[in-house]
């Protein structure tokens, strides 16, 4: 067992130290059920012997296709241990997105139950390098399956890898605006560079009970579970129903003690509820942090006023480079406020803000955000193009280049020294001969106080020129018609800016992380399909 008062240079370490000073203490909650560090790390050790037993090594790359559970953080911290890289599968995508997963990324291994046997039916057994699926019984599944009973006679001490925090520890597939999924590869050091950082910043401790809301192929259980364990604290895993039933969420925070809540909007929209919170013993609840997209000033206003205790931050960064600049919001803001800066870098993060020639721009010009930090991955898995694409060499030091990722995000450099988020490079678009930023025109939407979501998108005309197109959903009691909608946006925006429809709807379609599916929905006013998007 290593010294436990090093520092960890490996994820899998996380678990292991904090199971040597504190073996009993818990480290995840599921559905009032405990798993103690100590567990943890013998169930995890057990597992990373039983996968190196079956040829798994340093460079192997290890499918997770599970719903969230005890064993799908076993399932990460063993394939670790084991020198392999865990890829996580949503376990609600279409069988042809997993089956591009996984012949992409050359599983041969997946980490699974009985119930995902008919998914794992479905793959392509024609080009999927699969050889064996661990965690089920014999027969549940099509292929070769190795038992948990079988998995946990092996050892529950870590197998002798040689490893570095250089090699990768996990690969995270989005769709870019193509919809072709692409894996961001991430390495022990990238990783663990996030986890020092959050525990540092937001003084996380054996103390704290934090959520889990995010999936694992969502990148904000990123600091969930390594944050977590880096500070000892205990982390709840949140059942994938529960964001859908509000209630039942604040109830759950609340019989669990929260003290951390890190979140996207959309849960804070739905808490926010009239209602909802009222009574409820929220003491504990000390941050909430919240990101993935702009979060609603008019619904963040609400909850803050609901948890008058909790410090509210707005948290920034794109899966390329964990988090990388966050906002403190020191009060609750007028619902008419500018939407929420993205703030200042986190501690050893560089963030430049460049214009087309990769210039740096002045204060209150607006450009590309570039960021340099420990915390960013190394590259796309097998994608040489697109890396060329994402970074950036600034030749600084005797000739050897600063390497930047380009975010893709336009922001304004504020005179405060915070960083404002405009929208994403690739959702500007040109309509009627000018081009427009379709985030704005959301903004704009959202500022109405009948609005509570709105989602906006393009189309092809007739003519093949683009055509802006609007959806939202209205506010508890509210009421109001596209007419109106569109008078609002005429007083706030140039006549080629404001959409050609207005949809008033119920719900949005919505991706596996909570986000506003917006391909969804532009294909289906198309008349046809497009892969969801997870970026």
């Amino acid at each position: 067992m290593i010294d436990r008062h090093r520092t960890a240079y490996l994820l899998p370490h996380l678990v292991e130290q904090a199971a040597a000073s504190s073996p009993g203490h818990v480290a995840l909650r599921y559905r009032g059920d405990s798993l103690t560090f100590g567990e943890l790390f013998e169930r995890s050790s057990a597992l990373a012997q039983a996968l190196v037993a079956d040829g798994v090594g340093p460079g192997d790359r290890v499918g997770i296709l599970l719903n969230k559970s005890f064993a799908s953080a076993v399932a990460l911290y063993g394939i670790m241990a084991a020198g392999a890289a865990y890829v996580p599968l949503d376990p609600m995508a279409p069988t042809a997105r997993t089956d591009f997963v996984v012949r992409d990324c050359g599983i041969r291994h997946i980490i699974s139950d009985g119930t995902k046997g008919r998914a794992l039916e479905q793959l392509s057994r024609a080009t999927t390098p699969l050889e064996a699926v661990f965690g089920p019984d014999e027969g549940s599944v099509p292929y070769r399956s190795v038992g948990w009973e079988e998995i946990f006679d092996h050892p529950p001490r870590p197998p002798s890898i040689s490893t570095t925090e250089q090699d990768l520890c996990y690969i995270l597939y989005t769709s870019g605006s193509t919809g072709t999924p692409k894996g961001i590869m991430h390495t022990h050091r990238s990783a663990l560079s996030w986890a020092d950082v959050t525990a540092s910043v937001y003084e996380l401790s054996s103390r704290d009970v934090i959520s889990n809301y995010a999936p694992l192929h969502f990148d904000l259980s990123t600091l969930d579970y390594f944050g977590g364990a880096r500070a000892g604290a205990t982390t709840v895993i949140i059942p994938e129903e529960y964001p859908r039933f509000p209630a039942s969420l604040a109830g759950l925070m609340e019989d669990e003690g929260m003290t951390v809540f890190y979140t996207v909007p959309l849960a804070l929209v739905r808490l926010s509820a009239p209602g909802l919170l009222d009574g409820r013993r929220l003491d504990r609840l000390r941050l909430v942090l919240f990101g993935g997209e702009p979060m609603p000033i008019k619904h963040l206003s609400t909850i803050m006023q609901k948890l008058p205790r909790a410090r509210f931050v707005n948290v920034y960064g794109p899966t390329e480079t964990n988090g990388c600049t966050h906002y403190p919001v020191e009060q609750v803001p007028d619902v008419s406020a500018a939407p929420l800066p993205i703030g200042r870098p986190y501690p050893n993060v560089e963030a430049v803000v460049v214009d087309a020639n990769d210039a740096p721009v002045a204060v209150g010009e607006a450009g590309e955000l570039l960021i340099r930090a420990p915390t960013m991955m190394r590259g796309y898995w097998g994608r040489p193009d697109l890396n060329e694409e994402a970074f950036f060499a600034r030749n600084e030091h005797g000739g050897l280049p600063d390497l930047f990722h380009r975010t893709g995000d336009l922001v304004e450099l504020l005179p405060s020294g915070d960083l404002r988020f405009l929208g994403r490079r690739d959702r500007q678009i040109k309509a009627r001969g000018s081009r427009v930023e379709l985030d704005e025109v959301e903004a704009v939407l959202l500022a109405d106080p009948a609005v509570s979501e709105a989602a906006v998108y393009a189309l092809p005309d007739a003519d093949d020129s683009l055509q802006i197109h609007a959806e939202v959903i209205l506010g508890a009691g509210e009421r109001t018609d596209a007419q109106a909608l569109l008078g609002h946006l005429r007083r706030a925006l140039p006549t080629y800016a404001v959409p050609v429809t207005i949809g008033i709807r119920n719900s949005f379609p919505r991706t596996s992380t909570g986000k506003i599916d917006r391909r969804a929905m532009q294909a289906a006013a198309a008349g046809g399909s497009l892969e969801h998007d997870e970026h």
